[in-house]
């Protein structure tokens, strides 16, 4: 075999003409949005998209790179192949990630190779276009191109040839671009960080981009101070990480003293007096001194219905996954006989009683988890991986309880997406980019997955413009004998199981934790993971066996936070060796290893004897499992040797330093405590008028709370239009109108507007004739195009 002396080969793959559905599809959407502002690309003639692929040629002999060709980088019957990229007259250029982010492309080629071939070269990928404008594009029209397709927050630009300023392959050993041959730097400490004052902190916090309060970090500068040293870099991420919002939840921890109403807010008292009532009942005496913070408000209802006993369907465990209940599952089965045979519908009947039409009905008691988790900040910013991590981030916490999520919902919101290029907001995405490609992650992630989504909600409002809403949820069930929940106790081991550790997802939870400017977008690359739900759908089937869940004593999936969170958590005493953490890449160091929230891996205690079997169970599914850390205290501590016992403590060590210890008490603390006074106010409520009051009386209707419509009970007289889009005096549209205060009509009329500007435009819909008839169950919700209010005109047109 001859072998090529080339260091990198390469090969770029076109679908041919009627496959380039993706081709076609961007042309289209570059002319239509672009073309408005940019006349040039509205006569876009043609657009080629070419996927090229970078190989370490050296390991490779001609005979198996044509292999290689063949059966893994193109289709023959779909794709073209070169191993140049072909002479154009159009503009040509080629992105690619960013280094570290997570290129499933490149992953799965190499996966495949391998089975191909039997070796791993490293694989690099781009994806180039090719742009064919009569006349040529000009220098804006590209920029303008450019600035749509390539987002800076996880992309860039590369050269024809495939290079970059810092250009390199991904091996086998794991090197990563601009990392060939370069030593990483040991953990620096923070030195003179327990003698910063206030203003030295701050600076320091700009420094380092943390998400901590100025309070937070004069806890952790008192902390330090009083063990005689400063803290580690990781020290610090790894503090900053554990006391985001997005991990501990402060906003909702605030203390909330005092609580005080306003003289005319009625209902707020009441309310408040519930709360109290319910804090009394639930925590005895204790409530007195317990803190009232937002999160107790949203708890104590579902904690008063277990204090009363009506919950007892409600599971609790010490692990922290989805929110869990008890039920019987009720399934008829269809035994096989000897040959494999489904047995006769008559021989299903229970023995001895053939005449019964009731077939056997068997029951088992099963877990049944839900979970729900919003990506608002990642896919507002990198709307594919964002989208696509927050239905992968939901379905982790059941699987985590060991269930398998069978169901999903996608709830999801934005600006007008229809809206202008020049009407984006500075350093925003476009909208309809941000709508398109958060569409494209999610259900990508759901497919490859294998996860169906019943429910899918899109709400498109300017409230949307600033930040998107994007909101997963999924449902999932576990036989409840398979589930084992025991308390880690000190000599048992936490495996990671799962995907390999990267650069995505670092400062995840404190970037979703901290106020955004316009140089996020640019900023905040590292934030956001790349979803590799295949890789979780191995998990989902190592899950699946009775026997291997069985040896599983606690399990936290990595999110937020990554390995000083998902492993932090487990147990109070912790020692972490990050030097077996398995990685994508070389050149991590021991901060990235200790917050990195690369995805699809979980965190696993389990018995000292039980690692090997569980190592052999994830081989099986290709699974990476690796043991990452020993118990060094477990939660009941008094049954420990009182001789050895020392205060719990985290720790984490990396080429043979340790680069964090911290306190477990100190870690718990969340940092400063927060505290903020309460005022209750009466709610604003919209205004009515005479003719509110009467159309109830009158009309056989009545107004419900802030101006909604509801029906009369039992029928009663519907109101009618009368000539010229007016209704009687005594069929008042004010009870109905949203947002009454900014009608021109004024108090006690009938916005004319919202009628007359559209009446027109609704006969259509109706057949024969110019006056719109009464049309069952139709309701309407109109617009005025001067006043911009809104009337709800139930069963009339």
């Amino acid at each position: 075999m001859k072998v090529q002396d080339t260091l990198v080969r390469q090969v770029y793959v076109e679908k041919k003409p009627g496959f380039d559905v993706e081709a076609r599809r961007c042309k289209d959407d570059l002319a239509a949005f672009l073309g408005s502002q940019y006349p040039a690309l509205a006569k876009l003639a043609r657009l080629r998209i070419l996927n090229g692929y970078y190989l370490s040629g050296a390991e490779l002999s001609d005979e198996q790179f044509k292999k290689a060709v063949e059966l893994v980088f193109s289709e023959p019957q779909c794709d073209r192949v070169f191993y140049e990229l072909p002479e154009t007259d159009g503009t040509c250029f080629g992105v690619e990630y960013l280094p570290g982010q997570y290129d499933q492309r490149a992953d799965s080629a190499e996966q495949c190779l391998e089975l191909v071939l039997g070796l791993r070269p490293g694989i690099r990928c781009a994806k180039y276009y090719i742009l064919v404008v009569p006349g040529g594009l000009g220098a804006a029209e590209l920029a303008a191109v450019k600035a749509y397709l390539i987002n800076p927050v996880d992309s860039r630009e590369t050269r024809k040839d495939g290079g970059t300023a810092d250009s390199g392959i991904n091996t086998a050993g794991g090197e990563t671009r601009g990392e060939t041959g370069t030593a990483v730097p040991g953990v620096a400490r923070v030195t003179g960080f327990c003698g910063l004052d206030e203003k030295g902190l701050s600076a320091l916090a700009g420094e380092y981009g943390l998400a901590m309060s100025g309070a937070d970090l004069v806890c952790c500068r008192d902390y330090f101070a009083s063990l005689g040293r400063d803290p580690s870099v990781t020290e610090l991420r790894v503090l900053d990480t554990y006391w985001s919002d997005h991990c501990r939840h402060t906003t909702f921890t605030t203390i909330l003293d005092p609580i005080e109403a306003a003289p005319e807010a009625d209902r707020p008292r009441k309310a408040l007096e519930l709360y109290e009532n319910a804090r009394r009942e639930v925590y005895g005496k204790a409530a007195d001194s317990r803190p009232r913070t937002l999160m107790d408000m949203a708890t104590i209802g579902a904690k008063l219905l277990r204090k009363r006993g009506l919950v007892p369907d409600l599971d609790e465990s010490a692990e922290i996954n989805a929110c869990t209940i008890k039920v019987t599952a009720e399934f008829e089965t269809c035994p096989e006989n000897s040959a494999g045979a489904k047995i006769a519908e008559a021989d299903r009947f229970p023995p001895g009683n053939g005449n019964s039409p009731e077939p056997l009905i068997f029951s088992e008691p099963w877990l049944l988890l839900f979970k729900n988790e919003t990506h608002n900040h990642p896919t507002e910013i990198e709307p594919f991986g964002g989208a696509a991590t927050c239905l992968g981030g939901a379905i982790r916490d059941p699987l985590s309880g060991r269930a398998y999520v069978h169901q999903a919902m996608r709830i999801t919101g934005g600006g007008d997406p229809r809206g202008a290029l020049a009407e984006t907001l500075p350093g925003k995405l476009p909208q309809i980019k941000i709508a398109r490609e958060a569409a494209a992650g999610y259900s990508s992630y759901g497919n490859q997955i294998g996860l169906a989504t019943g429910q899918v909600a899109e709400f498109y409002h300017s409230g949307y413009l600033a930040k998107r809403l994007e909101l997963g949820a999924v449902i999932g069930a576990v036989p409840e004998t398979q589930v084992r929940r025991a308390a880690p106790e000190k000599g048992d081991v936490v495996l990671l199981i799962g995907g390999k550790t990267g650069r995505d997802g670092i400062g995840g939870a404190t970037g979703s934790s901290k106020a955004h400017t316009g140089e996020s977008v640019e900023s905040a690359g590292a934030e956001v993971q790349k979803g590799n739900a295949v890789e979780e759908r191995k998990l989902q089937r190592l899950f699946r066996g009775a026997e291997v869940c069985r040896l599983v004593k606690r399990c936290n999936d990595f999110g937020a936070g990554g390995v000083s969170v998902a492993v932090g958590e487990l147990a109070p005493g912790l020692d972490i060796d990050l030097d077996a953490v398995p990685k994508k890449y070389a050149g991590l160091d021991g901060t990235e290893l200790a917050i990195s929230e690369s995805q699809e891996r979980m965190a696993v205690v389990a018995a000292p004897e039980d690692a090997a079997a569980l190592v052999r169970a994830a081989a099986m599914e290709n699974l990476d499992a690796v043991v990452i850390a020993r118990i060094t205290a477990g939660e009941n501590p008094d049954g420990e040797n009182s001789a050895d016992r020392e205060e719990p403590r985290l720790r984490m060590n990396w080429r043979g330093k340790t680069i964090v210890d911290l306190s477990r008490n100190f870690l718990d603390s969340n940092g400063a405590a927060r505290k903020s006074p309460v005022l209750l106010r009466a709610a604003e409520t919209a205004k009515t008028t005479e003719n509110a009051g009467r159309c109830g009386a009158d009309s056989g209707n009545r107004a419900g709370a802030a101006g909604v419509y509801v029906p009369r009970r039992g029928g009663g007289a519907r109101p009618r239009l009368a000539p010229g889009g007016r209704l009687p005096p005594n069929n008042c549209l004010s009870c109905l109108r949203l947002n009454s205060a900014r009608c021109e009509a004024g108090a006690g009329a009938v916005c004319r507007n919202v009628l007359t500007a559209r009446l027109g435009r609704l006969r259509r819909f109706f057949p024969g004739g110019a006056e719109p008839r009464e049309r069952p169950n139709a309701a309407w919700l109109l617009f005025c195009r001067r006043c911009r209010a809104g009337n709800v005109v139930p069963r009339v047109l």
